[in-house]
């Protein structure tokens, strides 16, 4: 930070007080703050202390209750005049903010449609929106990943793309909320490399965060605790003062290992030993030799996700019981994967695992997939093997924190003492007992880690399997957790957690490795459930600016569908799959089906993958035709089977009906498989146009659809990954009678009601934070221009619509 630069205040915010429940608690308590033009800022303390409530005021998310805010200039709270919206509005121009969750703020499915969005709010001209791109791409070195979709891409390349989206804002105040909490080493380093380049280059940065390394780089640090600032300082004094002042030794301990990490694990991640390399295997002879069994045993384990990408490939290792061992690598390594293999939550495409005793997956040779393992081995399993995933607490789901902890005890068969009991043990093992009847949703972030873990204590596991057990969390929580794993060491549960923490990693585990990629990309799968628009193939549409040799070429090699203007696309994909249902005869059968060849050859579809997509659907359509063919009696008779009649015209219309309704379901997979979501919006906001003049709210119906598109998929994953902690705690939604599962299922809603929400509130605050308004004048950066391809297409479609007519 410049001296002069030091005179100019970005944000000033006198006496703020801020409640979320009307005054009965203070989230924030007469704060003070001035932040200076051009420094760097960091905001720290534990989790519940006001960090992340203080930086959206900065934010112009949200207004306080009491006190003044000017942002940039502008006044937009005083206690006396309340919140002034255009204040706000002029101010949230030059403001941006980068939240936790980078998935919550990509809106659209291409890297660059997400980075116009904002300019595109602003109303700033198409050709400057497009050096906007290209800057801000270029700025986060994401230039060659312009036409991806970065719903599948690493959480790193993810929290730098909605970076660039707020740079593309030209903002003077860039607003940062624990941007990397879920990022692996690697990935925290590029997300820090653009926050040095843009604080270089002037830019105001306030950043909240719990990792002291972060706060280093800052020019003040500042220390809060129950809704007030308790000190503002250079960060090594801001350290030193906390560490030696804190009352718990174990949090000192946690602090002091922090502060040293860099220090003591100087090596990068790729020093470590890879997970089953023969050094790994080297370092873990004598335990291994002394146990008789191991906990966890791999042996050739490979993993494909269904559009075959590899991300485990021939891994194997063994654990012996007993020891921890914890598990680093980058962000779409397979190490989630892997822990849910071992839980039993997936099904590997080949190899062996066993897990306290139980087989998961045996292999069978030759080509065929691993027998699984029976319904009675997976009771046995969820006995024995706990699992905590990644965020935990959003699997919440009982009135009280003793109910939800009691769940999984309760579906281990366990008599109602026995239960109490060990819900009493867990809560003590956590230091959580006072919190016993209270709501788990009235709890901070770090109290519902706390409950949640305690959830699957209870169950007493033997084996126990921690995906990131203490990220986003404060080193008070953090230090919690590692007592807990500390004491279950000393009873001999063998540990197998996943991390991005190297100082929690080497304090906690005897063995640390690495997970081996079994992969070059970056790119990741979507979730489980998600499968429309990107299922197949990429696809991009619409008019941009040139951008690199990359990207250009990628444009370039689109098949002739994927080039097509959307809207031409839309009408005549349409056009065609209704036309099908005209279709009576064997001629205009024959006609529709050279059609759908065309178009899956147009496509560049591959047909084996396609009919990997729809083959559930197709099997519905071949029991429907079933049916036709019984039903229908008129005809020739062509066979009997007691009343049952084959007539000549049931065969006919079995056939016909479900070929025209399988034909409907192939088109329409191939629109959605070469036209993304966002250009499917598009065109669908251009063809409604007309009717915004008689007051239709099509830019907002439009918008709506694509968030729909966009979230659906993660709306689903985020569902499979409840279902799947339930069933890890012995819920009866996996292993019980039809009836049981049907009531297992309201241990699902909860969560699954309570996460659509969760996703819902942050993606107002990030279409906020990117000044989308409703009714606002937005410019467009994808304009779209009929061409040659678009001329054939729709003649082809006509002539298809024509003989249909006349055969």
């Amino acid at each position: 930070m410049n001296s002069s630069d030091a005179q100019m205040s970005a944000a000033e915010l006198n006496h703020i007080r801020f409640s979320y429940d009307h005054g009965s608690t203070w989230a924030l308590d007469d704060v003070s703050l001035t932040v200076y033009a051009g420094e760097r800022l960091c905001l720290v303390g534990p989790n519940g202390s006001g960090k992340s409530t203080l930086a959206r005021l900065i934010a112009g998310l949200t207004a306080p209750d009491a006190g003044a805010i000017t942002l940039l200039g502008h006044t937009v709270y005083t206690s006396e005049a309340g919140p002034n919206a255009e204040e706000y509005r002029a101010a949230r121009r030059g403001i941006g903010m980068v939240f936790q969750n980078p998935e919550d703020q990509i809106v659209t499915t291409v890297i660059e449609d997400d980075v116009a969005f904002g300019p595109e709010n602003l109303g700033i001209p198409r050709t400057r929106i497009g050096e906007r791109i290209n800057a801000s791409l270029e700025a986060v070195g994401l230039a060659s990943h312009r036409d991806s979709d970065p719903t599948r891409m690493s959480g790193g390349q993810q929290q730098r793309a909605t970076i660039a989206g707020m740079l593309a804002m030209n903002p003077a105040i860039l607003v940062l909320d624990e941007p990397t909490a879920m990022l692996d080493e690697t990935a925290r380093a590029e997300v820090m490399n653009v926050l040095d380049a843009l604080h270089a280059r002037g830019t105001t940065i306030v950043h909240v965060t719990h990792h002291p390394q972060e706060a280093a780089h800052a020019d003040r640090v500042v220390h809060m605790e129950h809704g007030r600032i308790t000190e503002i300082a250079a960060q090594p004094q801001v350290q030193s003062n906390h560490a030696n002042s804190c009352p718990d030794p174990a949090v000192a301990q946690e602090l002091h290992a922090q502060e040293n990490s860099t220090a003591t694990t100087t090596a990068g991640s790729d020093s470590l030993p890879l997970l089953g390399s023969d050094a790994d295997a080297a370092r873990n002879d004598t335990a291994h030799n002394a146990a008789s069994a191991p906990a966890i045993r791999v042996e050739h384990l490979s993993f494909r996700y269904g559009s075959g990408r590899t991300v485990i490939d021939n891994l194997s290792f063994a654990i012996p019981r007993g020891e921890t061992v914890a598990v680093m690598g980058t962000n779409g390594s397979g190490k989630s994967t892997l822990a849910k293999l071992l839980c039993a939550l997936g099904k590997p495409s080949a190899g062996s695992i066993e897990v306290a005793g139980v087989p998961l997956s045996l292999e069978r040779g030759g080509k065929r997939k691993p027998r699984s393992a029976n319904r009675k081995q997976l009771m046995q399993l969820r006995k024995r093997v706990g699992y905590v995933m990644q965020h935990p607490e959003h699997q919440l789901f009982a009135d009280t924190v003793a109910e939800d902890i009691a769940y999984g005890p309760r579906n281990q068969g366990l008599t109602e003492s026995e239960v109490q009991g060990r819900v009493h043990q867990a809560l003590d093992m956590l230091r959580i007992a006072h919190l016993a009847n209270r709501s788990p949703f009235d709890l901070s972030g770090g109290q519902q880690r706390l409950v949640a873990i305690a959830g699957v204590v209870a169950c007493q596991p033997e084996v126990l399997i921690m995906d990131e057990p203490t990220a986003s969390l404060d080193v008070h929580a953090k230090a919690r957790i590692h007592e807990l794993i500390r004491t279950l060491q000393r009873q001999g549960v063998t540990i197998f957690i996943i991390t991005h923490d190297r100082a929690e990693a080497f304090a906690l585990a005897q063995r640390v490795v690495r997970m081996p990629d079994a992969h070059e990309t970056a790119v990741e799968e979507p979730p489980q459930g998600a499968g429309t628009s990107r299922e197949i193939n990429d696809a991009s549409a619409g008019t941009a600016v040139p951008a690199s040799p990359a990207a250009t070429k990628a444009h370039q090699n689109r098949s002739f569908v994927q080039q097509l203007d959307p809207r031409v696309k839309m009408v005549g994909f349409l056009a065609a799959m209704f036309t099908m249902f005209a279709v009576s005869t064997p001629a205009q059968l024959a006609l529709g089906i050279a059609v759908n060849l065309a178009l899956i050859a147009a496509a560049r579809i591959n047909p084996v993958r396609l009919l990997s997509v729809i083959h559930p659907i197709l099997a519905l359509l071949a029991l429907m035709s079933l049916a036709n063919l019984i039903v229908v009696r008129t005809g020739t008779v062509l066979a009997s089977f007691g009343p049952l009649l084959i007539t000549s015209d049931g065969v006919l219309i079995a056939v016909l009906y479900a070929c025209r309704f399988a034909l409907v379901i192939i088109l329409g997979a191939v629109f959605l498989n070469t036209t993304t979501p966002t250009a499917m919006t598009d065109a669908f906001e251009a063809l409604l146009k007309p009717l915004s003049r008689v007051g239709v709210h099509t830019q907002e119906i439009a918008l709506v659809m694509s968030l729909a598109l966009r979230f659906i998929p993660t709306l689903t994953g985020e569902t499979k990954s409840i279902v799947d902690a339930q069933a890890a705690r012995g819920g009866s939604v996996e292993t019980g009678s039809p009836m049981q599962r049907i009531k297992a299922m309201s241990a699902i809603i909860v969560p699954v009601f309570a996460g659509t929400l969760r996703h819902a509130d942050n993606l107002s605050l990030a279409l906020d934070a990117r000044c989308y308004e409703e009714g606002i004048q937005r410019t467009h950066w994808r304009v779209f221009s009929p061409g040659w391809r678009d001329a054939i297409f729709a003649a082809v479609i006509i002539a298809y619509i024509t003989a249909i007519i006349v055969l």
